[in-house]
């Protein structure tokens, strides 16, 4: 009963996720999954860059490219795959599949929850991280 009324409190945005993000998860899901692509640092200078189509961001600068705030929605989209982008012909994230569901509530700057994978909120808690 309690899962149950947490559950639903997350999903009305009226309080927090009893769990909180895994930073240090996030790091290593990095580390195996966008370095390749994005750096070690997250520039966007990985070593796969210069052959894909588009160009990697610099994922340091995300909130500094959308006014001071970090795009929990949209980083939240394109790690999933519900935002793909196309890039080397193929659709971004290359490991959309491994980082869908929908098990874990995350607030966007709205205060709108979004609901997304477990994995995927560790990843979106080290980019907001690497913040400059």
């Amino acid at each position: 009963m309690r899962n149950l009324i947490s559950t639903i409190l997350v999903g009305l945005g009226l309080t927090t996720p009893l769990i909180a993000q895994d930073v240090e998860n996030g790091s290593a899901l990095y580390q195996r999954h966008c370095a390749t692509c994005h750096g070690l640092d997250a520039s966007g200078d990985g070593p796969m860059a210069p052959a894909l189509v588009i160009q990697p961001p610099d994922l340091t600068a995300l909130a500094a490219d959308n006014g001071g705030v970090f795009p929990t929605l949209r980083a939240v989209m394109r790690i999933d795959g519900r935002d793909p982008l196309v890039s080397h012909g193929s659709p971004m994230p290359v490991f959309g599949a491994f980082f869908q569901g929908n098990d874990t509530a995350l607030k966007a700057a709205s205060g709108q929850p979004i609901m997304t994978s477990r994995l995927t909120a560790d990843l979106i808690a080290f980019l907001e991280g690497v913040q400059d």
